[in-house]
């Protein structure tokens, strides 16, 4: 990674507000016009501006600014950075290392058949292939077909568990939830209620005979036998 100036005009209103440097020592070391900096210097530019100083960022020496100052010739040098910051890495179809490229046909009849979910555009990404490749294998029109095996990519090697799971769950995102298929799901506790037909109560064998009931029931009948008996006579 290129080093570079941080803030660079932040940087020239301090080293305009805090040391002797000539206008053009300031304007080489912070990328800018002399004639900016003289703008600065005179408060016509970078008014809202705070100065920051390089010397705290690790980006300038208290020496170096010295050797400026006894010499306007003399051009600043940008510190070495302490830390250096890796440069990102540019966006672009998955490098697949030439001895796991034969595989990548498996993988992608794996991801076919088993995340039908995923789009082309996806398993692209995950396995480092094209779409057209992609389309063969899905319509069984590439080459090798018939010795096609389904492998698992993550166990290939071609990409990571994190980044297959990341990618099923956004293709899942979008599609609607299978609905249940009737007589597959229990009914609600509510309408179970309802249905079911509320339990008997057990007659209690050992109920007591009412005493009273059963003379009453006993004197009927003799005075029914009687009243028959003389009518009869």
């Amino acid at each position: 990674m290129a080093n570079t100036l941080l803030m660079p005009k932040a940087t020239a209103v301090w080293l305009v507000d805090n040391t002797a440097l000539s206008f053009e020592q300031i304007a080489q070391f912070c990328g800018l016009h002399p004639l900016e900096v003289k703008a600065i210097a005179d408060g016509e530019s970078a008014q809202g501006i705070k100065g920051m100083d390089p010397i705290m960022t690790g980006q300038l020496t208290r020496d170096e600014i010295a050797r400026g100052e006894k010499d306007s010739n003399h051009r600043l040098k940008l510190s070495d950075p302490k830390v250096r910051v890796p440069e990102s890495k540019r966006k672009g179809p998955r490098y697949t290392p030439l001895s796991k490229r034969q595989d990548r046909p498996n993988a992608i009849l794996w991801l076919v058949r088993n995340h039908p979910e995923l789009k082309d555009a996806q398993i692209a990404r995950l396995v480092g292939t094209t779409k057209s490749t992609i389309e063969q294998i899905r319509e069984r029109r590439h080459w090798n077909s018939a010795n096609l095996q389904p492998m698992d990519p993550v166990t290939l090697g071609l990409t990571s568990q994190i980044d297959l799971d990341m990618e099923v769950n956004r293709a899942s995102r979008g599609r609607e939830q299978a609905q249940p298929v009737a007589g597959d799901t229990l009914l609600p506790a509510a309408l179970t209620e309802r249905l079911t037909p509320a339990p008997e109560k057990p007659k209690d064998e050992d109920q007591e005979l009412d005493a009273n009931a059963v003379f009453a029931k006993l004197s009927a009948l003799k005075s029914k036998d009687k009243k028959e008996d003389g009518e009869e006579e």
